[in-house]
C-alpha cells in the first residue's frame, strides 16, 4: 500500500474511503482485493441502482436467475438470492479490515427495499431478515432516514444490528438520527448487551443539494453562491456530530465500548461540469468520517486528490452561506424535504426497475 496514494492518505487523516459500487465480477477477478490492498479501501456500499446496473449489465447472474426462477421464487426473492451472496462475499473480503480496525471499518452495506421507506414495521422486519440471511458481523443494513425510519433504526441498534442510515439531507433530521442511535445504544446497554461491535453511519447526501439549489440561486440573482450550499449544509451536519458525541451522555456509552455514529458523505461525485471532479471530496475531509465514492470519483481521487483536513474552513463560513441562501428567498428545510421525497422515490423507482429487469430475464432464461 503506497503511502503517497491520496486514498491511503485520506485514511491517515481519519476519513475512511468506501466504494459505492458492487458487482460479482469485482470480487471474482480479485479487483476488490486490489482496491483494499493497494488503495486502502475500507468499506463498501450498495443501493438498488448499483444492483440494477450490475445485474442488467452483464450475464454474470444469468445462471442463478435461471435456477432461482426454476425453483419457483418470486422476483424479489430472486433479487435477494443474487444480492445476498455478493454482499456476503464482499463482507468476507473485508473481514481482515474489520478485525484490524476493531469493527470501525471493513463494513458492507445492503439496503432494505426503498419502497418500504414510510413503513417502519416493514422496514424493521426487512432489516432483521437481511441481517440474518447475510449472517456476517461486518454487514450494515441501509435504512432510509425518514421520520418513519427513526424507530426502526433505534430498535435495530438496540438489538445489535449495524445500520447505515441513508438519504439524509437535513441537519435537523441528522440530529434526530443521532438521537435514535444514542437511544438504541442506551436500550442495549440497559439490557446488559455489549456495545463494542455495534456500528452505524449517517449517510448525508451532498452534491444533490447543489444540483437542486443552484438553478434557484441563478434565478434569484445569487450565482455567487453556486456550488457552495451543499458543502455548507454538510459542514453544519458535521458540527452537529461534534456537539452530540461529547459530554456525559456520550461518555457513559463510550466507556462501555460504544463507537460514534460517523457522518458518511454520500453523493460526492461532481454533477456540475464547471467544478473539479473531486470538489466535494476535498472540501469534506474530516476525522471520524466516511466518504463513499463511486468508481469514477474513486479513480479521480487516486490520480489527483490532495488530502488535507479542510472541514474547519467550511464550518467557519457555513452559517453565513445558509443565511445568504435564506435572504435569497430559498428555505433550506423546504429544499431538503423535497430532496428526501425525491430520493426515496428515485431509489424506489430503481428498485422497481431492477425487479422488472430480473422478471424479464427470468422469463427469457426459463423458456
Amino acid at each position: 500500500m503506497a503511502r503517497d496514494n491520496p486514498l491511503v492518505r485520506l485514511g491517515t487523516l481519519g476519513q475512511s474511503p468506501w466504494y459505492d459500487f458492487i458487482t460479482r465480477e469485482l470480487m471474482a477477478t480479485g479487483s476488490l482485493r486490489a482496491l483494499i490492498t493497494d488503495d486502502g479501501l475500507l468499506g463498501m456500499t450498495s443501493n438498488p441502482t448499483i444492483f440494477e446496473k450490475a445485474i442488467a449489465g452483464s450475464a454474470d447472474y444469468d445462471d442463478d436467475i435461471r435456477r432461482l426462477a426454476a425453483d419457483g421464487l418470486g422476483t424479489e426473492e430472486i433479487f435477494e438470492g443474487l444480492a445476498i451472496p455478493d454482499v456476503r462475499a464482499a463482507c468476507d473480503a473485508f473481514a481482515s479490515v474489520y478485525d484490524a480496525t476493531d469493527g470501525v471499518d471493513g463494513l458492507v452495506s445492503l439496503e432494505v427495499s426503498p419502497t418500504l421507506a414510510h413503513d417502519a414495521t416493514a422496514t424493521e422486519a426487512a432489516a432483521r431478515r437481511l441481517w440474518a440471511a447475510v449472517a456476517r458481523p461486518n454487514l450494515m443494513i441501509k435504512i432510509p432516514g425518514t421520520m418513519e425510519g427513526l424507530g426502526a433504526i433505534e430498535r435495530c441498534i438496540a438489538d445489535g444490528i449495524n445500520v447505515n442510515v441513508t438519504l439524509l439531507f437535513s441537519v435537523r433530521r441528522h440530529e434526530a438520527v443521532m438521537e435514535a442511535y444514542l437511544t438504541g445504544l442506551e436500550r442495549r446497554a440497559a439490557a446488559g448487551a455489549s456495545l463494542k461491535r455495534v456500528a452505524s453511519v449517517a449517510s448525508f447526501f451532498v452534491s444533490r443539494v447543489d444540483t437542486k439549489v443552484d438553478p434557484m440561486l441563478e434565478a434569484a440573482g445569487r450565482s455567487d453562491l453556486r456550488g457552495t450550499i451543499a458543502i455548507a449544509n454538510a459542514c453544519l451536519a458535521y458540527a452537529a456530530f461534534e456537539r452530540v458525541f461529547q459530554g456525559p451522555r456520550w461518555e457513559a456509552l463510550a466507556a462501555q465500548g460504544a463507537k460514534v455514529q460517523r457522518p458518511l458523505w454520500a453523493s460526492t461525485s461532481t454533477k456540475d461540469p464547471s467544478l473539479p471532479d473531486v470538489y466535494y471530496v476535498e472540501a469534506l475531509i474530516a476525522p471520524h468520517t466516511v466518504n463513499t465514492l463511486p468508481p469514477e470519483t474513486f479513480a479521480a481521487y487516486r490520480d489527483h486528490g490532495a488530502p488535507a483536513v479542510r472541514i474547519g474552513e467550511g464550518i467557519a463560513t457555513a452559517t453565513t452561506r445558509l443565511a445568504a441562501l435564506a435572504e435569497a428567498g430559498i428555505d433550506i428545510e423546504t429544499v431538503t424535504r423535497e430532496l428526501e421525497s425525491e430520493g426515496v422515490e428515485k431509489f424506489a423507482a430503481s428498485f422497481r426497475s431492477l425487479l422488472s429487469g430480473i422478471d424479464v430475464k427470468a422469463g427469457a432464461l426459463t423458456r
